[in-house]
């Protein structure tokens, strides 16, 4: 019995969301006290308790700052009149914090026209104002930590951070540092994208190609499945169907090992025990390369119905992948592959086959663990363009479907049936 897969299920993963900051300012009127506080004695450390690292906009605060100033300045001058032996204290012990407010310490930015060299500056998804400010200095970028977050703030300037790697100069002003962030040129092309469905041999120049790397190197680095503590025999499956944005300097094994971490974040979303990950991405490749997204749970039925009952599986795409012929673009199976003897051929071995036959989605590695309910044990896609497929009981019900799909080819002779 042969029964035609369904046309696979092709999707893009979006960009990840933007992240927007939001900034409210809240005031509670504070309830009357029982009784009178008692009042403290003013002292130095006052006027420097404010966090200046936190930015802080209400006409209040300003307010302080300028009464902080004022007061900083009249214990300045007595100091420089050496009015009192205690004024060399107050400098040795508050010198620092008088010069940060009277703003004689040193800029917090740096000045227009220096920025040289060339930096890498990498915005994760989700990242906003204040994760990126960070960056920026740790990259020396800017001179101050807070100096760009404070600048956005200062400004009113409400930004979209999109994730991926930058390409900016040290010694750079704030403004100068939003401005390249927004400009796309800077934002450096080091993407590497694994489609649903597709197998390490197809995969593979892709990665190398998007990341301007040797395949040989990602050739070298798949042939070991235990660096990456997976306990097969290969890493067919396990490298997860995302688009991927790495630092310019990744190695291959760094981009195998985020994949396949990204592959058990799905397992884990899914509940599948960890001793279960291979036979459960083993079924959703099946999935995969079967169904379309709509119907995943129902193959996923039809699958376990068949294991089940001691069916074989008999699914074209494993015959295919194990003749080799799984990206030949077209639909049915050749005779010398549905007869061929490999431990992945579903027509000739009992139960799964040997391993993964594709990467699976997050929806067909949900769908392999959580199967419809349904009696169903037989599928085919009777319009390979729109991937409608009809889900049957019984054989003869089945062949009737087939009948349809059949007709459909003679309709369509050049859609590859």
């Amino acid at each position: 019995m042969s029964e035609p897969p369904a046309v696979p299920a092709r999707s893009e993963e979006s960009a990840p969301a933007a992240a927007h900051e939001q900034n409210a300012d809240v005031n509670e009127e504070p309830a009357a006290p029982a009784q009178a506080a008692q009042p403290r004695a003013a002292t130095l450390d006052d006027l420097f308790e404010a966090d200046h690292s936190e930015v802080v906009h209400s006409k209040k605060e300003k307010k302080k700052r300028r009464t902080g100033c004022l007061v900083a300045l009249v214990i300045l001058l007595a100091i420089l009149g050496g009015l009192t032996a205690g004024g060399f204290w107050v400098w040795n012990t508050y010198g620092d914090k008088i010069s940060d407010v009277m703003g004689w310490g040193p800029p917090e930015d740096w000045e227009p026209g220096i920025a040289t060299g060339e930096v890498f500056v990498t915005i994760r998804d989700g990242d906003t104002g204040a994760p990126v400010s960070t960056a920026l200095y740790e990259a020396g970028v800017t001179r101050t930590e807070n100096v760009f977050y404070d600048y956005l703030v200062d400004e009113n300037i409400a930004v979209t951070f999109y994730p991926g790697v930058y390409k900016l100069q040290e010694k750079m002003t704030a403004q100068a540092a939003l401005e390249a962030i927004q400009d796309p040129a800077s934002k450096a092309e080091n993407t590497a994208s694994v489609p649903e469905g597709s197998t390490l041999e197809q995969m593979l120049p892709l990665i190398a190609d998007g990341l301007a790397m040797p395949v040989e190197d990602f050739q070298a680095a798949v042939e070991n499945p235990s660096t990456y503590g997976v306990a097969a025999d290969s890493l067919e499956g396990w490298l997860f169907p995302a688009v991927y944005t790495f630092d310019p300097d990744v190695t291959a094994e760094q981009v195998i090992q985020r994949m396949v971490d990204r592959t058990r974040e799905s397992l884990a979303a899914a509940d599948v025990p960890e001793a279960d990950a291979q036979r459960i991405l083993t079924i959703a490749s099946i999935i995969q390369r079967e169904g379309r997204a709509d119907d995943f749970d129902k193959v996923s039925r039809v699958i376990q119905n068949r294991l089940d009952d001691g069916m074989k599986l008999q699914m074209d795409s494993t015959a295919q992948f194990g003749y080799g012929e799984l990206h030949a673009g077209v639909v049915s199976t050749s005779e010398e592959a549905q007869f061929d003897d490999n431990p992945w051929n579903t027509y000739v071995i009992d139960g799964l086959p040997k391993g993964p036959i594709a990467t699976a989605s997050d929806a067909a590695i949900d769908a392999a663990m959580h199967p419809a309910d349904g009696p169903w044990l037989y599928f085919v896609t009777i319009n390979p363009q729109t991937g409608e497929t009809v889900f049957s009981t019984t054989y003869e019900e089945h062949q009737a479907a087939i009948g349809t799909w059949q007709q459909w080819c003679r309709d369509n002779p050049d859609q590859g049936c």
